[in-house]
């Protein structure tokens, strides 16, 4: 996948404004699919898209139709 873009985004949590960007978790045995990061490493839920984290891979569901279609016209070679 190649690097999703850093887009604002106003944190509730945080209350102020932060970066995410759409992430496909790497190495082995962790859980496939998609993750939603954040640029706040102090946030105790950053690496957890569960509530009260606002953060949901709902918010990149454009990009990841466009992933998930160029992954398949790979796939069956169109």
């Amino acid at each position: 996948m190649a690097r999703s873009r850093w887009r604002e985004y106003w944190c509730d949590v945080v209350s102020e404004g932060v970066e995410i960007r759409l992430r496909r978790p790497g190495g082995f045995g962790q859980p496939r699919g998609y993750f939603v990061q954040c640029n706040q490493s102090e946030c105790q839920y950053v690496e957890d898209n569960k509530p009260p984290c606002p953060l949901h891979i709902g918010m990149f569901s454009d990009e990841i139709r466009a992933l998930e279609e160029t992954r398949s016209q790979r796939v069956s070679g169109d």
